[in-house]
Parts: structure tokens; sequence; C-alpha cells
């Protein structure tokens, strides 16, 4: 991908463009070098090395955001054991104005790029000046600063509410923000909308086809999810696969994790397998397309609430920071209100305030949902 300027060398006859080459996160998360001077004409040439990284232009005065009009590589996955043949993004310089860029992995949250300190700089002024790069730099250090300490906050002192019904305190759902964002991966580009939350990663996936992860849900003599919980990213597939006895996975909420949500959710249907069936299992598989929360349980009431018993799964985002996890609305937290609401205060008919996110869509065999997700099942022996 070129960024195309406004000049051409065919202005220049008589001057020589010179071709920097800047390595991206060879050595950690920097550019290598961090800030050059160039001349109109000249171009800059990224090279991605391992991780995840883009170069993005945005501005001093917003160091970590993108700028209207302005450039961007876009994620350039690249596997840890790849060292040729490495992807790169090229601009050309079309005037001697400062032109200042980023990375712009996991904006937005405490392990942003660019918030720990992966900008660049091209004709920017000399230490001393006010648009000099070490001040650039420290702008983008103070933003990541401040994500984090607004996520310390946050965990520190959290907003609680009630739940439905059931009189127990929890935590307040995050704000949610829609997104618009174009991806590119490997040769294809696309645009997602996705939902974005404070701590929400950047859904741009690992490869593209995806992952599959398979979870066996129940077995002879089994109340488990085997694994228990998993890591996934967008495109991923998570597939159930329901051994003996008779389950669902049923989309609920965390404030009200054992009723059906009232409009969008999805529900695997029950799965019942006989004690004598050993191969050929029912599956019912899901996609990651989304990175905000999506909760759902088994809505199995015979002999006694599935959900109630507390047997629990959860895929969360492969991620440095997890905001499911690692925030008041967690794994642990959605268990406990599970077990202790126990099904039974609940009726049956679906949770009258409660709506999809959007994020959802449904159909046998394959379902697209959002990250991340917890299902409360217990199985029948």
């Amino acid at each position: 991908m070129i960024f195309v300027p406004s000049l051409g060398l065919a202005l220049l006859p008589l001057v020589f463009a010179t071709v920097y080459d800047v390595q991206v996160g060879a050595d950690g998360l920097t550019y290598t070098p961090e800030a050059i001077g160039a001349v109109v004409g000249d171009q800059v040439v990224f090279h991605f090395h391992a991780k995840n990284h883009t170069v993005t232009q945005s501005s001093f005065a917003d160091p970590c955001g993108l700028k209207d009009g302005g450039f961007d590589s876009g994620f350039m996955p690249v596997a840890a054991d790849q060292t040729d043949d490495l992807p790169t993004y090229t601009i050309t310089i079309n005037d001697t104005n400062p032109v200042w860029a980023y990375c712009r992995q996991a904006s937005q949250t405490p392990s942003s790029h660019c918030g720990l300190g992966m900008v660049f700089a091209v004709n920017c002024g000399q230490d001393g000046q006010p648009n000099s790069f070490t001040n650039f730099k420290k702008a983008a250090l103070a933003v990541g600063a401040s994500l984090s300490a607004a996520a310390a906050s946050s965990t520190a002192a959290p907003a609680y509410t009630t739940a439905p019904y059931g009189g127990y305190t929890i935590p307040v759902a995050p704000i949610v923000t829609p997104v618009t964002q174009t991806i590119t991966l490997e040769s294809q580009v696309w645009t997602t909308t996705y939902n974005s939350y404070p701590g929400s990663p950047d859904p741009t996936p690992a490869a593209v086809q995806g992952t599959v992860h398979t979870v066996v849900v129940g077995g002879p003599g089994k109340l488990l999810f085997d694994p228990p919980f998993i890591a996934a990213q967008p495109r991923d597939t998570v597939v159930f696969q329901f051994q003996q006895k008779n389950h669902s996975v049923t989309q609920s909420s965390f404030a009200d994790p054992c009723r059906k949500l009232a409009t969008g959710g999805f529900d695997s249907g029950f799965m019942p397998v006989p004690d004598s069936v050993t191969s050929n299992f029912p599956t019912w598989n899901i996609t990651v397309n989304d990175t905000s929360p999506v909760w759902a349980y088994c809505r199995q009431q015979i002999p006694t609430s599935h959900c109630g018993a507390g047997m629990v799964f959860d895929l969360m985002l492969k991620s440095a920071v997890n905001p499911v996890q690692n925030s008041d609305r967690n794994f642990t937290a959605f268990q406990n209100l599970a077990k202790a609401l126990n099904g039974t205060t609940a009726t049956q008919s679906a949770a009258p305030s409660t709506t999809s996110n959007g994020a959802v869509s449904v159909r046998r065999g394959v379902a697209g949902f959002a990250l991340a997700l917890s299902a409360v099942i217990a199985m029948l022996f």
C-alpha cells in the first residue's frame, strides 16, 4: 500500500530521492529509527517485524489518534519465526511539514502501543523546540499514563447496581461505543463494525482463516466443559461438542445469568445425547466476530437448574489486557451470581429488559457471536 503524494519526482528532475528504511517492532515497541529528516520526493519504507503493528498518521496535538485523511498501513501481523519477506508499507514525502505517526495496536487501552511510546516522526523539530520528537513522544506516553490511570481508577472504585431480581448488587456494565474500522490482514481488506468498551482490544484477527477451538460439553459422569475456558480472537471458531445428557448454550446477560435475552439472543437448542452414544456427537459452532462480552447459560431445568449449579465456561480475548477477567464483571462474578440466584428465582419467560448488543447472528452449526462468552452449564448424571 502506498500513500500517494500530491507532488511527484517529475516536478523535481534535478533531485535524487532518498529511500529511508524503518524497522517496525524489530526491537520491541519501537520504530527504528524513531525520527528522520527528509525532503520532498523522498520515500520511507516501513518493514514490519514479528507481532502485529501499524504505521498510522496522527498529529502533534493528538499523538495516538488517527489524523483526518491521514495514511494508515492497517495491521501487519507477522509470525514470530518470520525473518524474511517481511511486509512493507511506503509513504512518499510531498512537503517539508512534520509527519507524525504511531502504532494503533490496542488503541484506547492501557496496553496501547502508542501510549507505551511507539511513535515516529519525519521532519520534526530539534530537541529544545516545541515540536521536537522528544516532546511528541512525551505526549504519547502521557496518553498511555492517562489510560492506565483511568483503568486503575475504574477497577479500584467501580459503580454498582442491583440485579433484575434477587436483590443482588453487581458491577454496572461498561459503556459500549460502536466503532467502524478497516481491517487489513494478509491480502484481504474489509470493514468491520464492533462494540468498543474500556480495555477493549483491537478486532484484527490473528489469521484470515482463524483457529478452531473444540470444547467438550459433559460426558459420562462429568459436570464440566473441557477445557473450562479458552482464549480466542476474531474469526476463530468455537465448536461445542455435546456429549451424554441434554444441554443447551443460550445467550443471557451478566446481570441476569439464568434467563434468555428478550430479543436477539442465540440459543443452540437442547442437544440430547443418549448414554449409549460414544461417537459422532452433535456440535454447535460459534464464530468470534466482535470484542464485546457475551454471556450464556444452559437452560436445562431437569432435575434442577443447570445454570444455578454454577458450572461455567469462559471464552475471552487473546490479549495482554483481558477486559473481562481483569474487571469486576468477570468469570467468577458471573458464576457466583448464577449460583446465588440458583436459577429458581427467575421465571421461565425471557428477561424483559435486556436485549442483544447486536453482535450476534446464529444458525445451526455455525453462529456468529462476540467476545467474550461465559456459559454457565451443569450436566445431568
